[in-house]
């Protein structure tokens, strides 16, 4: 037809058991395909009758083959359960009853790409156990049968229930598959790549979750470095120097904060632009108020008012106000604050100002109270805190982001800033909102937001967390712990086999949200690309030992190119127990043939014994005269026998080998 050549087969045959996405081989085919699938309900009432008539069928052929002690067989017993079960089900209500017709085209531009093609179709077909054959002399039917027109010109059907009906379901494929943006790996249910602009989303912000060890901060610096060759500026929050050495290969800037020596940075600084719309020194000292808050852990409503009036007179003094104009001026330093708090005339002013000498002339001193040495000039900037004492590691987080974003506002350009261990900044309640703040205006300046946790409970305990997830359009779930995995359940609306796989995935595996769709994706890298963001230590130390050796690298640009593929993990063997682990798991694996072989035969006695029961139970309704000698002779041995004697050996009295006395079973041949 035209320009190509068709061919059409038909599904004759199916797997006895088939489980949800079962057909994915065949609908997420190399090459197009056109599928199509019929689905015909069937009064239930017919065929309700039409299973009592072919059980009894089958029932009567198995009662003939034990009677005449032929092999019986096992298919046949096999359909019989099958029957039976279904005729339950359909009679509880809990199935509906179909007719199923699936049909599939071949289409390509000459016969023997063709002839491939269908060579192809049919063995995948074959390794599922589905039988499928050559529309012979119906091709033109089964050609308008697989057109978008509902028409089923073949009617090739085979029954179904509603469960089995289910798993026949086609649109289970998940894709996210742009053709620009970023390839975060692939996809785990089709193989396709996961390739995604967060920018074209509602908003660019993403979360990522996941426990110690699950690789987020590999999956976190792959994104950074491959945006970063497209172009986009990269900004890191670094609490524990995971980025160090990536970013001295790409030829970043990494700043660590220090009290001792190293960068510094001023809280009262100013983007300097000048916009009438945004009074930036208004939300500065919004944002300075929210410091104070967690640099004195909380702040009364009497202290925030004397606060906020401290920083209006310490900007004023520099010749600074709320004219958008003077706004370029040098700003104030943080003991320019405590000498207008000390020269107040309230007892809080005091107060605040003791509070705070702890920063200028105390073990806090030497990093916010000192003027900003440094710019973000580079396209890829990482900022550090590692150095810092613990309890000043959130605010600094804190006043890095503010900075961050003062910066930011000062030139657009496309950028990301990535937030790794993010639960510092929501053990208090100012530091999470300033957080949700910047998720929710981000889009505004052209920027992305990740927030990069491995403690979802410290995360959520309150609602700027949540808000935080509501306002990022990427969420990248990876392995979780039992504990965290019930509130991200909870949260995401994860069904039960998403929550098992999130606690059992591998390390670089999980659940990738992007808007309105998800999928499962496992992080791949190249060989280059996995030799800069890797952070194990044995790794690590090896390429140090190449450089103090001078050992070139003469790989060429293919090898590098390459996928990483990390070696096979082994479990650990004692030295000498190798012949004797064999030799233990070499019998426990016979014991367990065995017991399955005794278990397996025992269920075929069951089976047997059940259908000959029921068979036996079924001729004693339907001839009841045949069976009406044994009630008599029952009711002669009942007669016969003493009160309270247990007959034995029924079957023998039955055949005529034994009579009873009053003294119990005798042999007839004692008698002669």
């Amino acid at each position: 037809m035209g320009d190509y050549y068709f061919k059409t087969f038909f599904i004759s045959g199916y797997p006895r058991f088939v489980g949800p996405n079962w057909l994915s081989p065949i609908i997420n085919f190399e090459h197009s395909l056109r599928i199509s699938t019929f689905y015909y309900p069937v009064d239930s009432k017919v065929i309700l009758e039409k299973l009592k008539k072919k059980i009894g069928e089958m029932e009567a052929t198995l009662y003939s083959q034990m009677e005449d002690r032929k092999v019986i067989d096992a298919s046949l017993k096999v359909k019989l359960g099958d029957a039976q079960q279904l005729q339950d089900s359909i009679a509880e209500g809990s199935e509906k009853f179909f007719h199923f017709a699936m049909y599939i085209t071949i289409y390509a531009p000459n016969k023997k790409i063709l002839e491939k093609h269908a060579r192809n179709v049919t063995s995948t077909l074959a390794a599922m156990n589905v039988t499928a054959k050559q529309a012979t002399l119906l091709q033109e039917p089964g050609f308008i049968s697989t057109q978008p027109l509902a028409l089923d010109k073949m009617h090739i059907t085979r029954n179904m229930d509603t469960t089995s009906l289910a798993t026949t379901f086609p649109f289970v494929s998940s894709e996210l598959t742009m053709d620009h943006g970023v390839m975060y790996g692939l996809n785990l249910h089709n193989n396709s790549l996961v390739v995604f602009d967060r920018f074209e989303l509602e908003n660019a912000n993403m979360v990522v979750f996941a426990k110690s060890g699950a690789g987020k901060s590999y999956f976190v610096k792959l994104e950074a470095v491959r945006s970063l060759m497209m172009g986009t500026e990269v900004i890191i929050i670094d609490p524990e120097h995971e980025y160090e050495d990536l970013s001295k290969a790409v030829e970043g800037s990494y700043i660590s904060f220090s009290q001792d020596k190293g960068h510094k940075m001023n809280p009262f600084e100013l983007s300097g632009m000048i916009d009438d719309s945004d009074d930036e020194l208004r939300m500065k000292m919004l944002s300075l108020l929210g410091f104070f808050k967690v640099m004195f852990e909380g702040l009364s409503n009497v202290e925030s008012s004397i606060l906020d009036r401290a920083l209006i007179l310490t900007y004023r003094e520099k010749g600074i106000t709320f004219d958008a104009r003077t706004q370029r001026n040098t700003p104030p330093l943080l003991e320019d604050l405590y000498k207008v708090l000390k020269g107040m005339a309230e007892n809080e002013a005091h107060n605040l100002a003791r509070r705070m000498e702890k920063f200028i002339i105390g073990s806090g001193a030497g990093i916010f109270n000192e003027a900003s040495n440094f710019e973000i000039n580079n396209p890829f900037t990482v900022f550090s805190v590692r150095d810092l004492q613990d309890e000043l590691k959130a605010l600094a987080m804190y006043l890095m982001l503010d900075f961050i974003w003062t910066r930011i506002r000062k030139v657009q350009k496309c950028r990301l800033l990535i937030v790794d261990e993010a639960w510092y900044m929501m053990q208090r309640e100012d530091s999470a909102k300033f957080m949700y703040s910047m998720a929710k205006r981000a889009r505004k300046y052209y920027l992305g937001l990740t927030t990069i946790t491995q403690d979802v409970a410290d995360f959520m305990k309150n609602e700027m967390g949540k808000a935080i997830i509501s306002n990022s359009s990427i969420q990248m779930l990876m392995k979780q712990s039992p504990s965290a995995v019930e509130t991200l359940q909870t949260t995401f609306n994860l069904s039960d086999g998403e929550r098992n796989f999130l606690l059992n995935c591998d390390r670089g595996q999980g659940l990738f949200f992007a808007g309105a769709n998800h999928v499962g994706i496992h992080v791949l890298s190249s060989q280059a690309e996995h030799e800069l963001i890797t952070s194990d230590p044995r790794e690590l130390e090896a390429k140090r030992k190449e450089k103090a050796e001078g050992i070139k690298d003469t790989r060429t640009i293919e090898e590098l190119s390459k996928v990483f593929n990390p070696p096979a993990i082994q479990q650990p063997m004692k030295k000498g127990d190798s012949l004797t682990k064999q030799s233990s798991m070499i019998k426990r694996a016979a014991q367990k043939r065995k017991e399955d072989k005794v278990q397996i035969e025992g269920e075929r006695r069951n089976y047997e014994e059940d259908i000959k029961k029921r068979l036996e139970e079924k001729d004693r309704e339907m001839n009841p005269d045949k069976y009406a000698h044994e009630r008599t002779f029952k009711d002669v041995i009942e007669e016969s026998t003493i009160p309270g004697q247990v007959v034995k050996n029924r079957r023998d009295l039955q055949k005529g080998r034994q009579h009873i006395t009053p003294q119990g079973l005798v042999d007839n041949s004692d008698n002669n």
